[in-house]
């Protein structure tokens, strides 16, 4: 499953510069990384241990929708 990415730097005490918020919103899910790349990959693997724990749970997974996309996007 693919998913849009909000990619949007971090501007909190504590965190070093160069550092970028990865936002997954159908899934409302935020996770940082270092650098946009580190961000995408980071965000990455949250959505697919995500799913990966939905699923064995039994549980519905969202599905982006072409709306929700462009939303995102916005």
């Amino acid at each position: 499953m693919r998913y849009a990415i909000v990619i949007e730097p971090v501007n909190e005490p504590g965190f070093p510069p160069g550092y970028f918020y990865a936002h997954i919103p159908v899934l409302d899910l935020t996770t940082p990384g270092e650098g946009i790349e580190g961000a995408k990959a980071a965000a990455q693997d949250l959505t697919r241990l995500w799913v990966e724990e939905k699923r064995a749970r039994g549980e519905q997974v969202p599905r982006e929708t072409d709306r929700s996309a462009r939303s995102a996007r916005s």
